[in-house]
């Protein structure tokens, strides 16, 4: 509530999200939030927080707000948008924790790849990692 209050653009993503979306078992050590690239984190005394500068011409797609006690909300990544991520920046969270959350959300009602394409195709370095990995996993 805090980080919402204070940066109206934060958005919850990456693993801070994919417990949200029930995507993974890990707990995760701090909150990941995302910001447009050139603006400044805050400081929050006592939250661990895992700051992430997203370009600012891609920063809004898949983005909704996730409502707060007391009215308040903050920015959350799709499902969707939150596996791009995680693919986008498989160097530093692992190809595993990406393929796992694919896999889990593939197993849910609803999903289809063609959603998941829809916004990868915004992200080229993605992409093709993407497909590739569907590939294999639906045949």
């Amino acid at each position: 509530m805090a980080v919402a209050a204070k940066r109206p653009e934060a958005t919850i993503c990456l693993s801070t999200a994919l417990v949200i979306y029930d995507l993974t078992d890990e707990i995760p050590f701090q909150s990941e939030i995302a910001i447009p690239r050139g603006t400044q984190p805050v400081t929050v005394h006592g939250l661990h927080i895992g700051w992430h500068r997203f370009d600012p011409d891609t920063f809004h797609i898949g983005r909704t707000e996730y409502a707060l006690p007391g009215g308040l909300s903050i920015g959350l990544y799709s499902a969707e948008r939150t596996i791009v991520d995680l693919f986008r920046l498989s160097h530093h969270w692992g190809s595993d924790f990406a393929i796992g959350a694919l896999k889990r959300w593939l197993r849910e009602r609803g999903n289809y790849a063609s959603k998941l394409l829809d916004v990868a195709q915004h992200f080229p370095k993605a992409s093709p990692a993407i497909r590739q990995t569907l590939e294999i996993l639906l045949i």
